[in-house]
């Protein structure tokens, strides 16, 4: 893994004006080669600078959860498998907030498209899930093209205190509705 990312970022260097292009077609291509999204961000802040290394990465996720969504609506079928594996995952209850998956986007390890289901999930339309997609990815690339390095050489407990600030947030900013099914209420009794 480290080869294909020290080849990657060689090709990108080498790129050019061409370069900034590269960066967002990786962003398109990284699905097919299972490559973490935060990879492709520090990346991103290592060649390009914070700024435009954000702009870039901002750029590639929109494009690729534009392809995300184009696609999953194409295959019906393996939407419904999605969401159920989902419900498995996460629970039945358990519908998101945009800044919840904003938040939840910031962990490394939670799958970036299991969380863009999420936003399907939530979202009216195309329209829609497109604004909410955009706004959750803004946190995303500029934290990781930003201090991407300093992540990188976190030591253990501070990585800890991280998470559990960002697990803490997540709970604070949670949807704050219970829904009680009518027989829950009302238990029927049987004589």
């Amino acid at each position: 893994m480290e080869l294909i990312g020290n080849y990657l970022m060689a090709y990108i260097e080498l790129g050019g004006l061409f370069a900034p292009i590269l960066f967002i077609s990786f962003h398109l291509l990284r699905p097919l080669f299972f490559i973490p999204v935060v990879f492709i961000c520090i990346s991103g802040g290592v060649l390009f600078g914070t700024v435009a290394g954000t702009i870039y990465s901002i750029i590639g996720i929109t494009l690729s959860s534009i392809i995300f969504y184009g696609v999953i609506r194409w295959m019906p079928k393996t939407l419904d498998k999605l969401l159920s594996l989902k419900t498995k995952l996460i629970g039945e209850q358990s519908k998101f907030t945009m800044s919840q998956i904003a938040l939840l986007r910031l962990i490394p390890f939670i799958h970036f498209h299991l969380l863009s289901i999420c936003l399907i999930e939530i979202s009216r339309s195309f329209k829609d899930y497109m604004k909410s997609s955009l706004l959750s990815n803004i946190p995303l690339a500029f934290v990781y093209t930003s201090i991407g390095k300093w992540i990188s050489n976190l030591s253990p407990l501070h990585v800890f205190i991280f998470l559990a600030v960002l697990l803490s947030l997540i709970y604070i900013l949670r949807r704050k509705e219970i829904n009680i099914k009518w027989e829950d209420f009302f238990q029927v009794s049987t004589y």
